[in-house]
């Protein structure tokens, strides 16, 4: 998808606004076809392979692809590489310059980091998984997925330098790319090379990632390397050095503020994928396919988080111009609202995944090779992971708030560092004899500490959020979602032995929701402790203005020149 800059009137404006439409709605879909094929290569491990120590010696190499995934095509690459390709658009060829200059060494370093751990592979599998059953295969599939941090990294520098021209529709494709690459190696070779299929399906996966955006890669730089703006002055752009014999000092200075940016994202990213690190360390010393269980179960529980999460993306800009505006009772009832709509989804999903768990389980994974003992101790790591997914949310919208403006520095690293030393504590204290549960149980403690202490910073350094009123609001939906969650397993269970699981599943994902909105609509003040636009109404929301340890200040929110319209002042 290509969507041009606006440029010049009205009529252009226009033009590039629908083709950047387009191109986003282009994305969302190729976005979702690829989370779908996710699933279905999911479901075909499951199916060929079930839980046992094949595929937890294949999950131990997955680790590499997880772990550098996040830094080097979501978030450390993106947050360096598009201010920069972005300022060297501005340059009379300033794009092509900039990647025969960061492209070679990027390239070289990336070769030698990947062949580094190929090389290294039996020491990392013994130090990740020292307890993991099948280690020849382990050190097999990992060497193959090594090159996984060569591919990711070209990948996510193609993407970084696409996005800024309006190209998103090759950036969306990646993961499509990726696990069609896994779905035909596990197709066509699971029955000749067993597990190792996969392992060679993400090599191949990671490979895809760079070729599907390669033709508008170079495109790109062809279009750059024909602009010519003589009379253009060699603007001097961060990253890109002065004009002249001897920039190597500024270029110098500016990669230092660059990696100093982005270091606390690296560490926030590492620590938050360590939790994962910490569950196959000690799940690699219990009974054959812990490993396996704890994955399955982790995809299932990710999918009501991400999706609500969906809510603080779409607010996202609007939480950005409140900041911008300096406008803090606007920018503390968005990030209320934020907290207070993605916590009643999420308390539906936690609803839902503790009541029918057995039967998702059941009827996702229970096929082939996965028995039902594989099913219902995946199920039962499902419901303590639900446990966290609140925490989950709330760490997520708090992120997004200390992103909006003001850099949290390395409080967010941090307080997520705390939560990575609780979880290893919990795993170490309990693993031994409580199992993978107090693996999933480790997570979800974890990850609610680290999303209070985030909280804190976002009240203390962003907008002084309500605890209160939150915790009421919140408290609240727990109530109705325990209601709704006992109604559709009732509803359900009634079902059971004349309706295939599928069906009741179905049947319960419609009550459920349907008894929590009208148990939200009977429960007594729901009116002013839903309430976000404006707090003066209801009379939970009176007292929480009221109070002068919860109010925004002396003269109270600023009054907006825009009316506030319904959909912002209820939410949820």
């Amino acid at each position: 998808a290509d969507a041009p800059a606006a440029e010049g009137g009205s009529g252009r404006g226009r033009s590039a606004g629908l083709s950047v439409g387009r191109a986003a709605a282009l994305s969302a879909a190729l976005v979702c076809a690829g989370t779908a094929m996710g699933f279905v290569r999911d479901l075909l491990l499951a199916d060929r392979f079930g839980a046992g120590p094949d595929t937890d010696a294949f999950l131990v190499s997955w680790t590499v692809p997880e772990t550098v995934s996040p830094l080097l095509i979501e978030d450390a690459m993106a947050l360096v590489m598009v201010p920069v390709v972005t300022r060297a658009m501005l340059r009379p060829q300033g794009v092509p310059r900039l990647v025969g200059r960061v492209a070679p060494p990027l390239v070289s370093a990336l070769s030698a980091l990947s062949a580094a751990v190929a090389l290294l592979a039996p020491w990392i599998v013994r130090i990740a998984a020292p307890g993991v059953a099948d280690r020849a295969e382990a050190v097999t599939c990992l060497r193959l997925t090594a090159v996984t941090v060569l591919t990711f990294g070209v990948a996510g520098f193609l993407s970084a330098v696409l996005r800024p021209h309006h190209r998103f529709g090759p950036p969306a494709a990646i993961y499509l790319a990726y696990n069609a690459g896994i779905l035909a190696m596990l197709v066509t070779l699971a029955d000749a090379w067993g597990i190792t299929s996969a392992a060679l399906g993400v090599a191949c996966g990671s490979v895809l990632m760079v070729l599907v955006q390669l033709p508008a890669f170079v495109a790109v730089l062809r279009r750059g390397r024909a602009t010519d703006v003589p009379d253009a002055p060699p603007t001097a752009a961060p990253g890109d050095g002065p004009a002249g014999r001897d920039g190597t000092s500024s270029r110098l200075s500016s990669w230092q503020v660059q990696l100093a940016a982005v270091a606390p994202v690296v560490v926030f990213t590492v620590a938050r994928q360590a939790q994962v690190l910490v569950e196959r360390f000690f799940g690699s010393s219990l009974p054959d396919g812990t490993i396996s269980q704890l994955n399955y179960a982790q995809k299932v529980a990710q999918v009501p988080m991400v999706l609500a999460l969906l809510v603080a993306t779409v607010t996202f800009p609007r939480l950005v111009r409140a900041q911008l505006d300096d406008d803090a009772g606007r920018l503390r009832r968005r990030i209320e609202g934020d907290l207070t709509a993605v916590g009643l989804l999420i308390t539906v999903a936690i609803a839902y995944l503790w009541t029918f768990a057995p039967l998702i389980t059941r009827v996702m994974f229970q096929h082939g090779a996965f028995t039902r003992a594989d099913s219902l101790g995946t199920a039962a790591i499902l419901r303590v992971y639900s446990l966290g997914l609140l925490a989950q949310c709330v760490l997520g919208v708090s992120v997004r708030a200390l992103s909006a403006g003001r850099r949290a520095g390395w409080r967010t690293p941090l307080a997520m560092l705390a939560g990575l030393a609780v979880t290893f504590a919990v795993a170490a204290a309990f693993s031994a004899d409580h199992g993978a549960g107090a693996l999933a149980a480790g997570n979800a403690v974890g990850i609610s500490v680290a999303a209070v202490l985030q909280l804190v910073t976002v009240r203390r350094r962003i907008a002084p959020i309500r605890f209160g009123l939150l915790g009421r609001r919140l408290a609240l939906g727990a109530g109705c979602a325990l209601v709704a969650g006992a109604s559709a397993g009732r509803v359900s269970g009634a079902l059971a032995g004349q309706a295939p699981p599928i069906v009741r599943l179905a049947v319960g994902g419609a009550v459920l929701p349907l008894v929590m909105a009208a148990a939200l609509v009977l429960a007594a003040g729901t009116a002013g402790v839903l309430r976000t636009g404006r707090p003066g109404l209801g009379r939970l929301g009176q007292r929480a203005e009221q109070s002068g340890t919860e109010g925004v200040g002396e003269a109270g929110p600023a009054p907006s020149a825009e009316p506030v319209p319904a959909a912002r002042r209820v939410n949820g």
